[in-house]
């Protein structure tokens, strides 16, 4: 939090500055750090935009295991709902603490998007998924979420990437793909339709909080979403909790506080700030590296085992990351 704090006074005042005059001129320019700049500055703002990325997506690599942990001593819908809760009081508390001022009238559509896709739609749908999927299968299907973020992002906010980006990008979908497959003998189970609509929902729930990013910092932008939730996390916490049988274990108490603390709102703070800063589809193609991060957890901390395709899909996966960042986007 304290790097977040201490960063999100710059862009919100390089957004804020020239809004009224410069608006085309300089918009594009976030995601590049504006070449006015040099160089030297475009690149430094680059790689700190990827770095925030990446920590965003080393946050939620662990987001499939701290939930198989956390269904060990809540139900389903109690673990979701719950969560949502103690993500949204410590976002609540930040946006208390700073006195941030309510968001324009003409972002709340946007920040209700985040909301139904980031705060409530794939937390539930990956949640109903792990009852009867491992976390090993979940994590390479949602694999495919870079690139149905990269195509949200063409459609809503008009970003066109190159060939070159898209021959990559498709590559490594490709090889999410194929992998999936190969760890799941080539069969598909009924969770897969949970994941997929996971999917559909949370590249949704991006693209909209990555735009959102330009124009107010990252941590507002899933703050403000996690606040319009409670009103229906509040009492579906309440509801669920009174039917669910609750086993209050370590595993169980450590999932929860990590799903709620480190994916649904540290992972996310840092996420839409890189998003912001080197756009929305690089940014989704570093989350290629996810599904073999949330592997090497599973292996750790759940005692799940990899096949020998793990360490193939690795370096192919890490080849088109290379490849898209380096593309034009």
């Amino acid at each position: 939090m304290r790097a977040d704090n201490s960063a999100t006074a710059r862009p919100s005042i390089a957004v804020t500055t020239p809004a009224p005059s410069a608006a085309p001129a300089t918009a594009p320019a976030l995601s590049a750090s504006s070449g006015l700049s040099g160089p030297t500055a475009a690149t430094g703002t680059t790689l700190r935009g990827t770095l925030q990325a990446a920590l965003g997506v080393a946050a939620f690599s662990l987001t499939f295991p701290a939930t198989a942990w956390g269904l060990e001593g809540f139900g389903p819908w109690s673990l979701v709902a719950v969560r949502s809760v103690l993500a949204a009081l410590i976002a609540g508390g930040c946006l208390l603490a700073l006195r941030v001022p309510l968001p324009a009238r003409r972002h709340w559509a946007g920040l209700a998007v985040v909301a139904a896709g980031v705060v409530l739609g794939f937390p539930l749908l990956t949640t109903l998924a792990l009852q009867t999927s491992t976390t090993a299968h979940a994590a390479v299907v949602v694999g495919l979420l870079p690139l149905t973020t990269a195509l949200f992002s063409a459609l809503r906010v008009g970003t066109r990437p190159s060939r070159t980006f898209w021959t990559a990008a498709l590559a490594g979908a490709a090889a999410v793909v194929a992998f999936t497959v190969q760890q799941s003998g080539g069969a598909l189970t009924p969770a897969d339709l949970y994941l997929f609509g996971a999917l559909l929902v949370c590249a949704a729930g991006y693209t909209e909080g990555g735009r959102l990013a330009r124009v107010m910092p990252g941590w507002q932008v899933i703050g403000w979403a996690l606040a319009l939730c409670l009103p229906l996390t509040v009492p579906a916490a309440a509801v669920a909790l009174s039917y669910e049988p609750v086993h209050l274990t370590w595993h169980g108490m450590t999932g929860l506080l990590w799903v709620a603390a480190g994916s649904q709102f540290l992972g996310l703070v840092v996420w839409y700030r890189g998003m912001a800063a080197i756009g929305i589809p690089k940014a989704s193609q570093l989350q290629l590296a996810q599904p073999l991060l949330t592997l090497v957890w599973s292996v750790l901390l759940l005692g799940e085992h990899l096949t020998v395709a793990a360490p193939l899909t690795a370096t192919a996966v890490l080849v088109c990351i290379a490849v898209t960042q380096r593309a034009r986007g």
